[in-house]
Formats: structure tokens, C-alpha cells, sequence
């Protein structure tokens, strides 16, 4: 079999892993980029591994990023996100990535597409994926990104040197409306199980909120629990696509199914003592609430950088269900949300209008990242083919 290579980094951000491509590499087509990144990544695989490519058999490894320097005048870089999926031939683009946005930053002076002075680098990125401005801002030394460092974040072993992304306005992100329904609570028809309450909530990314208690869970469970759970998986998925067509996402419940990314499904609990997936516990009095979410199918074994941010501006408008399982001891500056890896700490600046209008102003938090090899990525000639025939 001939292969064909592209430049490629593959770099760690937050909790996720993802191949770094500039566009310049690819073809103008987006279309074009299937074959490619899901050759790159080992897709389709029927035994969820990839072992054929660089994925790793869950949704926060099978991730391709790709830069160019932007054209506006409120950016300096263009940032668009592919989720890959695992055992289908495809690739979304619906929503973003907000642990790899980490990663952008610190790619784009690493590769000379943003240029730096002093010992502090600030790089605003332009999402594609949700057409809105993220700011990230990190240490450098001699023009190049630091990556040591001594913040630790749930989910990856060892410190880095902080990355704090501020993300701009990010209400609407998918749906363009901060509540794509117009309410802060929806009943949801799910079929098999009943009316169901939800919060439909678009910050940074879409996503539906549902009480653990309403659906016979505890919000503690960790990943493994529920994914030895198949009934459960198949009604949040069923939760899910029904929250797709309420928010305008897909137009009907066949549609939905073929938008994977979003709207994210997850489901909250007020703060209770619960263990982490290294062993560690964590008390009720160190979170502000618990949250467990689903990415693509899968339970996230952390929690969706986007979605907890989604979560702390949900929590910040009276009457949704996840303001409703805040701790009555949480604070107004961030938030502290208990997850599978521990507590996240996430800031929303959130406000409500004097016509009863809910804005997200800014949503902000702390992440690491690392570039961990660079060079030539292979992928099957047939794909390179495919991608040109495509382009």
C-alpha cells in the first residue's frame, strides 16, 4: 500500500490529544478533509480502538485541529475543530473543542503564526466551528511557549504552566440564542420513558441538562458504571436527540442522529461526597454542584472544557435545573463543578437584562497543554487520492 504524509504536530490540550494541521496543508475543500483526517486517525473502527491511526478509542483522542492566520481584524488565528468519530466513516464540525483551544495558542507561536514580546504571549482565536473569539494568554521565554509549570488540572497527571482562555460572549455558540427555546426549563417527550424535564442551554456549545434523581441515577457514577449500562446510554441518547430537535439543531429526530457533537447530553446532582476516577474523594463541601456528561456517545471521563463552562452559565440563570442543584453555599465569583476526575473551577460572568433577556458576557478558566511530536502523519495513498478527487 503507497502512503502519502502531511506536516502534522499532535499535541496534548487539557484532556484531550488532537493532530495540529495547517490549512495550507489541506485541501480548500473541507469536504476533501474526510478521507484524510479519518484515515489519519484509524476510522472507521469496528473494534473502537484505532489502532490503525493515531486515535485512541475514545472521543477526547480522535480530534484534528486546523490553523491559518486569520483575516479579521478581532482574531489573529482561524481555529476549526473535527471531532472524529470512532466506528463510523465521518467527521463533525458542528461544535468546538474547548480543551484543544488550549493548544492554539501556544501552536501558533511555536509555528510562527503569531508573532511575541515579553514574557507573556495573548493570542486571539477566531473559532470557525461557533464564530466566536476565544483570548488565550501564556507564559513564553526567548519567543517560544512555556510549558512548565506548576498548575495541576483534574484528569492529567503531573503540572504545566497555566493557559488561561477567556472565551468572548459565547452565548448562542450553535443555535445562536443563549436559550435556544426561549426557556430556562422544557419538558422533553422521550420516547420509552415519558415526559421529562430539561434545561436547554447554548454557551460555548450547546447542551441539554437533566436531573440524575429524574432518571433513576445518583450523579455519581463514574465513566465505567455507565457505560456498563446500555439502557441508560440508549435514553440519554434518546434524551438527547429530542433536546436536538427542541433547540433547532435538526429538524426532526432522524437528523439528529447524524449530528453527533452536539447538543452535548448531561445530567446534575447537588454536591454530594463521591470518588474520583483515580480513587481520590472528593467532600460535599468542595464542590458547588456535580455533573457528569456524555461527548459523542461516550461518558466523558473528565468533563467537556465547553460544556463546563456551558454548566457554570447555566447555573448563573435562576430556574434552570442546574441553578436549582447549586450548593446554597456557592459563591458569585467561579464556580467549583465535581466531575469523574475531580473538581473543575470555572468562572462565568452572566447577567439578565432589563426585559428578562439572559446574557452570557464571558466565560473564562485555566488549562495546560503540550506539544508532544512533530513531523510527517501517514495516511493510505487512497485517501490523499480520495481527498483530491473530493477537492
Amino acid at each position: 500500500m503507497i502512503q502519502r504524509s502531511l506536516p502534522a504536530v499532535f499535541m496534548r490540550g487539557g484532556t484531550s490529544k488532537a493532530l495540529m494541521l495547517h490549512a495550507r496543508d489541506l485541501p480548500g475543500d473541507r469536504a476533501a478533509w474526510t478521507p484524510i483526517f479519518t484515515a489519519a486517525m484509524g476510522t472507521p473502527d469496528p473494534y473502537g480502538r484505532q489502532l490503525d491511526g493515531m486515535g485512541g478509542g475514545v472521543s477526547s483522542l480522535s480530534k484534528v485541529c486546523v490553523l491559518a492566520p486569520s483575516p479579521r481584524a478581532d482574531a489573529d488565528i482561524d481555529y476549526t475543530f473535527a471531532q472524529v468519530l470512532i466506528k463510523e466513516r465521518r467527521v463533525d464540525y458542528k461544535g468546538n473543542c474547548g480543551n484543544m483551544s488550549s493548544a492554539v495558542g501556544p501552536f501558533a507561536v511555536e509555528e510562527g503564526l503569531v508573532r511575541t514580546e515579553g514574557d507573556t504571549a495573548r493570542v486571539r482565536i477566531f473559532n470557525t466551528n461557533t464564530q466566536k473569539i476565544i483570548h488565550a494568554t501564556f507564559p513564553v521565554e526567548d519567543g517560544r511557549p512555556r510549558y512548565d509549570g506548576d498548575l495541576a488540572i483534574p484528569g492529567v497527571g503531573g503540572t504545566g504552566a497555566p493557559i488561561r482562555l477567556d472565551f468572548v460572549e459565547p452565548g448562542g455558540a450553535t443555535t445562536g440564542r443563549l436559550l435556544p427555546s426561549g426557556a430556562v426549563l422544557d419538558v422533553l417527550e422521550v420516547p420509552g420513558f415519558g415526559r421529562l424535564e430539561a434545561s436547554l442551554v447554548d454557551a460555548a456549545n450547546a447542551a441539554v441538562f437533566v436531573r440524575a434523581r429524574d432518571i433513576g441515577l445518583t450523579g455519581l457514577e463514574l465513566p465505567d458504571e455507565l457505560e456498563a449500562d446500555p439502557a441508560m446510554l440508549e435514553l440519554l441518547q434518546a434524551i438527547r436527540l429530542q433536546a436536538s430537535v427542541r433547540m433547532g439543531i435538526a429538524p426532526d429526530v432522524e437528523a439528529a442522529r447524524g449530528i453527533t457533537s452536539v447538543p452535548y447530553i448531561g445530567f446534575v446532582s447537588p454536591p454530594a461526597e463521591g470518588r474520583t476516577l483515580s480513587g481520590e474523594v472528593v467532600r460535599a463541601g468542595e464542590v458547588d454542584l456535580v455533573a457528569r456528561v456524555l461527548s459523542n456517545g461516550q461518558p466523558h471521563r473528565a468533563l467537556p472544557l465547553t460544556v463546563s463552562l456551558c454548566t457554570a452559565v447555566a447555573a448563573r440563570i435562576s430556574g434552570t435545573l442546574v441553578a436549582e442543584a447549586l450548593s446554597p453555599e456557592a459563591g458569585q465569583e467561579a464556580l467549583r463543578i465535581g466531575m469523574p476526575s475531580g473538581v473543575l473551577t470555572v468562572g462565568a460572568d452572566v447577567l439578565q437584562e432589563a426585559g428578562g433577556t439572559w446574557v452570557a458576557r464571558a466565560g473564562s478558566f485555566y488549562r495546560t497543554a503540550r506539544r508532544l511530536f512533530d513531523g510527517q502523519v501517514w495516511v493510505p495513498g487512497a485517501a490523499v487520492a480520495e481527498a483530491g478527487h473530493a477537492g
